[in-house]
């Protein structure tokens, strides 16, 4: 049974008021990136990645961008190890890539991740110890006092190690467990570790504070940002990094509230990988900035390039719904989504091409490698006219009457429902020829002559129920003169209400398609199309199907 009174709010908040970053509207510059895909991500694995998949994951960052990566704890496990080595040894690091390495505040950890980054040309030591009120009295047992200089002594031994390697490092602090510290006790933690890393303008130390587990709304988070940003010592020498997790569902909102609050850098993974509900997702802090016109500096052009192999290597399955990432999520199966992103591109494409204001497409899908036939625009018994004619008109080229694409839709909406099945573009077309196209029964015309007379004569051979009649008629135009010579031969009543043409392809030899639309009586609508090289035959087999399906 659910008892919500054993729980109290863990987190602190800063002893001062801290909301400079509520009159900051948005992140207006890209952070430095991180990722840790191959450290935090990795160890989040039920079985985590081979030495040949963290290489190839690793190239994969590279290409995306990054300019840091975490590739691992070297001390934890000999894959780790051999994992750092093999980069090194290989050359595999480019030379404005940085690699950094995780290891806890004791001595014989850090020594040992001094050993695997040997011969780096540069890396980021990352050094961290918890320092939350539970993990003291809980876990640790240990004073204040007593975990700061846990801090200390860690800085201290990768300060002396580092000038014992003569190596270009760079030193990283993180008060593990930062969301659950008090907020000037986790400044004189970092400060402490600060005196002794004495930061330059030339060797920045990074302060990274961790959401490891998130406590609060995300906007205490910012506050707790805006308070260490404005009491560190050195800060000018201080790159003031973030690391969200994603407990309560608030990694992406914690880091971009942080960014607001004075965060200058972020450490997360692709599609959110991470312990428990996972870490910050670098894509959608990334092309959330994007979508506002941002350059977050980071190419995901191939985003289903970049899920496939992410899936390949990890094992994880990228959800479909997921930021800018998932199957579906520029998928608009509703009709009136459909009719205003189909206006919406038209819209733009006369309009303004150089600005994206598409409605319910918050960017433009082939930003990201996908396409509007395959990915926006899809068909189900919940679609409409606007979706179905846009498929028709931007795959196959037709443009039907408004009317006709309600009709068009019915249909396809009822084979949908019958099947309960998404249809596929290709049967969409199928079923618009199936319904609409060249019907020839039960009328069918054998054979039209056409004179200049009385406006415009014509002979029309028909066929009904395999009798076969001629028909003489006129008509104020060649449709007409063939409409009334059914009507005639038939005793049918209709009235001809909508006619239409275009050329399918831009060649002398081109096929032109006819739209006829008649209405009976009743003012039901019946709907034919014609296909031919010659429209005057074309316009005759749409309306002779517009009869037949009546």
């Amino acid at each position: 049974m659910m008892n919500h009174n054993k729980y109290k709010r863990q987190y602190y908040m800063p002893p001062t008021e801290c909301l400079d970053w509520t009159r900051k509207e948005y992140v207006d510059k890209a952070p430095i990136w991180c990722s840790v895909d191959l450290r935090d991500g990795n160890q989040a694995l039920v079985i985590p990645m081979s030495l040949e998949q963290k290489v190839e994951f690793f190239k994969l960052l590279v290409k995306i961008g990054f300019k840091e990566i975490e590739v691992g704890f070297p001390a934890a496990s000999e894959t780790e190890y051999e994992f750092c080595r093999t980069l090194i040894e290989q050359n595999l690091i480019p030379d404005d890539v940085t690699i950094q390495v995780l290891t806890q505040a004791r001595e014989h950890i850090i020594k040992k991740t001094f050993e695997a980054i040997k011969g780096a040309k540069k890396a980021i030591v990352h050094v961290y110890n918890s320092t939350s009120y539970a993990q003291r009295e809980q876990v640790f047992r240990k004073s204040k006092e007593e975990v700061k200089q846990i801090a200390i002594d860690g800085a201290a031994l990768l300060k002396r190690l580092a000038d014992e390697a003569g190596q270009d490092l760079y030193f990283e602090y993180s008060p593990e467990s930062f969301t659950g510290t008090e907020m000037d006790y986790a400044v004189e933690v970092c400060n402490a570790v600060l005196d002794v890393w004495q930061p330059t303008p030339e060797r920045k130390a990074i302060i990274n504070i961790p959401v490891t587990v998130q406590l609060s709304l995300p906007h205490v988070y910012a506050s707790q940002v805006e308070y260490m940003s404005k009491n560190l010592k050195y800060r000018e020498n201080v790159i003031l990094s973030q690391h969200a997790h994603n407990d309560r569902g608030c990694g992406v909102a914690d880091t971009e509230l942080g960014l607001l609050a004075g965060a200058d850098r972020v450490e997360g993974t692709l599609f959110g990988n991470g312990e428990r509900t996972g870490n910050v997702d670098i894509i959608t802090v990334a092309m959330n900035m994007y979508a506002q016109g941002v350059n977050p500096e980071l190419d995901f052009s191939d985003m289903p390039g970049i899920v496939e192999q992410y899936e390949e290597y990890t094992g994880m399955t990228v959800g479909e719904r997921s930021p800018y990432s998932g199957a579906l999520v520029f998928a608009a199966f509703s009709g009136s989504h459909q009719d205003a992103i189909a206006k919406g591109m038209k819209w733009i494409d006369e309009k303004d091409p150089n600005h994206w204001t598409v409605p319910y497409l918050p960017i433009d899908p082939t930003d990201v490698g996908r396409s509007y036939d395959a990915d926006v625009i899809r068909i189900n018994s919940q679609s409409g006219k606007g979706g179905v004619g846009y498929i028709l008109e931007t795959r196959f080229g037709l443009n039907l009457p408004p009317k006709m694409r309600e009709a068009m839709s019915y249909a396809t909406k009822s084979v949908s429902d019958h099947k309960h099945a998404e249809l596929q573009p290709e049967e969409i077309f199928e079923l618009f020829k199936e319904k609409f196209e060249n019907i020839t029964s039960p009328y069918s015309i054998n054979e039209v002559h056409f004179q200049q007379k009385d406006g415009i004569t014509t002979q029309v051979t028909s066929t009904y129920e395999g009798k076969t009649i001629t028909t003489e008629a006129t008509g104020n135009g060649r449709l007409d003169a063939v409409s009334n010579a059914l009507k005639k031969a038939y005793n049918l009543d209709f009235s001809l209400v909508t006619y239409q043409e275009h050329a399918l392809e831009q060649s002398s030899s081109s096929q032109a398609i006819a739209y006829v639309g008649i209405q009976t009586p009743s003012g039901k609508l019946a709907w034919g199309a014609g296909v031919n090289p010659d429209i005057i035959h074309a316009s005759i087999d749409a309306l002779i199907t517009a009869i037949n399906n009546r």
